[in-house]
C-alpha cells in the first residue's frame, strides 16, 4: 500500500488559495447520459407494468430468486424476528441509539397555531403529517442500520401513520440489524427491492408497493437519478453527494484523535472529503505524521488512502478567525470545533449541517447515538439547507377566516392592488364583501 504523503497541504496565505481551494472543493454529481436513459427507462417500464417490473429488474440487477412480489415482501414478523437473530448487545445499542434520536426530534415538532385580530379576522398555520413516507435503505454489505433509525424515527416523531422501507437484498444477502433497526423504528412495510425500480415504486405506485408522498434515504447513483426524476410527482430529502468533514483545531487536541476522525469520514468511499484546518503548522504536521502512521491499521485502508490522497487536505491559516471564515466558506456536512472554547466561536458559524463541539465530541456520536439527525446536506448546500428532521414530513396550511368587518376592511386593500394588476375579477370578488360597496348598489 502506498502511504499518504501526497494529501494536499494549502495555506491561506497563497494568493492561489481560493482558487486551489474551489478545486479541492469541486465535485460533480452529474449522471452520464447512459446512465439517466437507463432510470427513464426502468421508471417507464415500472409505470407501465407494475410488480412484473419489480420482480424482473430485482432478478436481473439484485440476482434474487423471485418468481412473484410477495417473495420481495416482508411482514412485520420477519422484523420481529430479526431482533431475536442480533446479539443482546446489538440489540441494546439500537434501542439506546433510537430513544436518544426520537428524543431529540420530539423537540422539533411544530404545532398548529392560530390568533384573532381586534376585528375577528382568525389567521393561523395547521400543522399536518404526510400521509406516507418511503425510505430508501442500501443493502447487502452497504448496509446501514443507523440510517433507518435516522429516516424513521423523525417521520413516526411526526405523526406519518406510515412509513414504507425499500432495502435491496443482493443475492437473498439479508442484513439483520436492517431489519431489526426497522423492527425498533416503527417501519410499517418492508420490500425487498432496490436501484431506479424502487424509486419508481414509491413515487408511482404498483399493485402492491403503496405510492408515498416523500421519499428520503441514500443511495448509488441509479438511486440518486432516479429521485431527481421523480421530485414533483413526489418530495425528496436531498441529493446527496460523498461524506464529508472538517476538522478546525487549534493544535493543542491529540494529533491521533484529529487522525481518526478525518479518516471515520475517510472510509465511506474513495470520493469522501476529510479536511483539517488550523493555524499551527508543527501539529499539521503531527497530524500528517499519525495519518501515515494510523492509516494501515484501518480494516477499510485502501478506500481511506484514495479519499485522503485525492480530496483530503491540511490547511494552514493565519488564526483561529480564519480558521472559522475558511469553514464558513466550505459549509461542510461535518463540522468538528476541536477547540478549547467551542462555544465562544459558535455564533460565527453560519454553514454546517452539524457542529460537533470540543475535543471530545468526535463526528461519529452524531452518525449513531447522539440523538441529532445524521442525514445532512453535503457539497456546500449547508449555505441553505438543513439536516432532516420532523419538519421534512410536516406540511403547514395557512388559515384565514374573516369577519364581516375583516373581509370589508381587507377588501379594500385587495381591491387596490389586484385592480393594479389588472386582475378585475380578483378586485371584484374582494369588493362584493366591503360594506360601503353593498350599501351603495
Amino acid at each position: 500500500m502506498t502511504l499518504p504523503t501526497a494529501i494536499a497541504r494549502l495555506n491561506a496565505a497563497d494568493p492561489e488559495f481560493a482558487r486551489h481551494l474551489d478545486h479541492l472543493l469541486s465535485w460533480e454529481s452529474v449522471s452520464d447520459d447512459a446512465v439517466n436513459q437507463r432510470v427513464l427507462d426502468i421508471i417507464k417500464a415500472v409505470r407501465e407494468r407494475g410488480d412484473a417490473a419489480l420482480v424482473e429488474f430485482t432478478q436481473r440487477f439484485d440476482g434474487v430468486q423471485a418468481t412473484t412480489i410477495d417473495d420481495l415482501i416482508l411482514d412485520r414478523a420477519r422484523l420481529e424476528l430479526a431482533l431475536t437473530r442480533i446479539t443482546p448487545a446489538q440489540r441494546q445499542a439500537l434501542e439506546t441509539a433510537a430513544e436518544r434520536v426520537r428524543v431529540y426530534h420530539e423537540r422539533q415538532k411544530q404545532d398548529s397555531w392560530q390568533y384573532t385580530e381586534a376585528d375577528g379576522t382568525v389567521l393561523g398555520q395547521k400543522v399536518t403529517p404526510l400521509d406516507r413516507a418511503g425510505l430508501y435503505v442500501p443493502g447487502g454489505k452497504a448496509s446501514y442500520p443507523s440510517s433507518v433509525l435516522m429516516n424513521a424515527l423523525p417521520a413516526k416523531v411526526a405523526g406519518v401513520p406510515e412509513v414504507v422501507m425499500v432495502v435491496p437484498t443482493p443475492r437473498g444477502e439479508i442484513n439483520e440489524l436492517v431489519l431489526a433497526a426497522a423492527c425498533i423504528a416503527g417501519v410499517d412495510r418492508v420490500f425487498t427491492l432496490g436501484g431506479a425500480q424502487a424509486i419508481a415504486a414509491l413515487a408511482y405506485g404498483t399493485e402492491s408497493v403503496p405510492p408515498v408522498d416523500k421519499i428520503v434515504g441514500p443511495g448509488n447513483i441509479y438511486v440518486a437519478t432516479a429521485k431527481r426524476h421523480v421530485f414533483g410527482q413526489v418530495g425528496i430529502d436531498m441529493i446527496a453527494g460523498p461524506s464529508e468533514i472538517l476538522v478546525v483545531c487549534d493544535g493543542q487536541t491529540d494529533p491521533d484523535w484529529i487522525a481518526m476522525d478525518l479518516f471515520s469520514q475517510a472510509e465511506h468511499d474513495e470520493d469522501a472529503q476529510a479536511i483539517l484546518v488550523s493555524p499551527d503548522a508543527a501539529f499539521l504536521d503531527q497530524v500528517a505524521a499519525s495519518i501515515e502512521r494510523l492509516l494501515p491499521t484501518l480494516e477499510r485502508a485502501e478506500i481511506a488512502e484514495k479519499s485522503i490522497n485525492g480530496r483530503g487536505a491540511l490547511i494552514q491559516v493565519r488564526d483561529m478567525q480564519q480558521a472559522i471564515e475558511v469553514a464558513n466558506r466550505i459549509a461542510p456536512e461535518h463540522l468538528e470545533l476541536s477547540v478549547a472554547d467551542p462555544q465562544a466561536w459558535l455564533p460565527q458559524i453560519r454553514h454546517a449541517g452539524a457542529i460537533f463541539m470540543g475535543r471530545h465530541t468526535s463526528e461519529a456520536l452524531g452518525d449513531y447515538c447522539a440523538g441529532p439527525n445524521h442525514v445532512l446536506p453535503t457539497s456546500g448546500t449547508a449555505r441553505f439547507s438543513s439536516p432532516l428532521g420532523v419538519y421534512d414530513f410536516q406540511k403547514r396550511s395557512s388559515i384565514i377566516f374573516c369577519s364581516e368587518a375583516g373581509a370589508s376592511e381587507l377588501g379594500k386593500t385587495a381591491s387596490v392592488l389586484a385592480r393594479g394588476e389588472s386582475l378585475t375579477a380578483h378586485a371584484r370578488s374582494a369588493e362584493y364583501r366591503i360594506r360601503d360597496a353593498r350599501q351603495g348598489e
